[in-house]
């Protein structure tokens, strides 16, 4: 649920209001859910919302009929861009990209920031299952950090989230935020239920994950689209098949819940370089 009072009550200091959307969208309709994100973004600058996290691939749709590589040919980024400015809202949107070749087809965040301007790009780098590895080229970043407002936002997409080096890796470089845009189907309910709280705690950020609803041929989503606070404190959640939830970003937050929490001054990255190393599977024989 939208906070109706969020434009009265910000807040001093660095931080700002996120928002996260979950929708079964359109599948394979790009104009009818821009329509869709267009609503959804005015919503969000009416309440005073800064940002707005949408799922992944929610204007295409993911698991589709048509072919994802045809549409990354058409123009979904504009029209994004042009949402952004006239709402004056920033948006994470996830939109399969061609690569300059013309060859290679990305899964890809965008930040885009309340002038339309692209700020940061993330290609999902950790890809699962047949339908990502059919489609998609793996990204080469843990993450994508973007600074907005005071507040530094790692981008990831899905089962990027999943690897806790990815998060560990962001909060290390400073991020408050980790912006998740996600598809994530049956029967990993318990990712959405449980996993980004732990994600959050482990690492003292807030983390913003925004969820399909609905079906998409076999694949089933599971929402769970919620906001966690660095505590591992679920702020916002969204119940419904479709809506909207929202929570503030405070800085000053993930400042003294790390200083609470040891977890990252207690690290020893010594004895974790097997972390970095091949992981070979072997054999009863060894």
């Amino acid at each position: 649920m939208i906070d109706r009072n969020a434009g009265a009550r910000r807040r001093a200091g660095d931080g700002l209001w996120v928002a996260i959307l979950q929708s079964p969208g359109s599948p394979g309709d790009p104009e009818t859910n821009l329509v869709e994100l267009r609503r959804a973004a005015e919503r969000a600058r009416h309440h005073g919302l800064d940002v707005l996290v949408t799922p992944e691939m929610f204007v295409t749709g993911y698991d589709i009929d048509r072919p994802l590589a045809d549409l990354a040919r058409g123009d979904l980024l504009d029209p994004v861009r042009r949402i952004a400015r006239t709402c004056r809202v920033a948006v994470v949107v996830c939109l399969p990209e061609i690569d300059s070749s013309g060859e290679r087809l990305y899964n890809t965040a965008y930040f885009v920031d309340s002038h339309g301007e692209v700020r940061g790009r993330h290609r999902k780098s950790h890809l699962f299952g047949d339908l990502d590895r059919r489609l998609f080229e793996p990204g080469d970043r843990p993450f994508t950090m973007v600074d907005y407002h005071g507040v530094r936002i790692a981008m990831m997409i899905c089962y990027d989230v999943e690897f806790p080096e990815n998060v560990r890796a962001a909060a290390i470089a400073g991020a408050h935020l980790v912006a998740v845009p996600t598809a994530q189907m049956e029967p990993f309910a318990f990712v959405a239920d449980h996993l980004i709280r732990v994600r959050a705690w482990e690492n003292q950020v807030y983390v913003a994950y925004a969820n399909h609803s609905g079906k998409e041929r076999g694949t089933t989503y599971v929402g769970g689209s919620s906001v966690v606070g660095p505590s591992g404190e679920v702020l916002a959640r969204i119940e419904a098949e479709s809506g909207m939830a929202d929570a503030w970003i405070d800085t000053t937050a993930v400042a003294a819940a790390q200083r609470a929490n040891p977890y990252l001054r207690d690290r020893r990255p010594g004895l974790y370089r097997a972390l970095v190393d091949p992981v070979h599977a072997t054999g009863p024989e060894g």
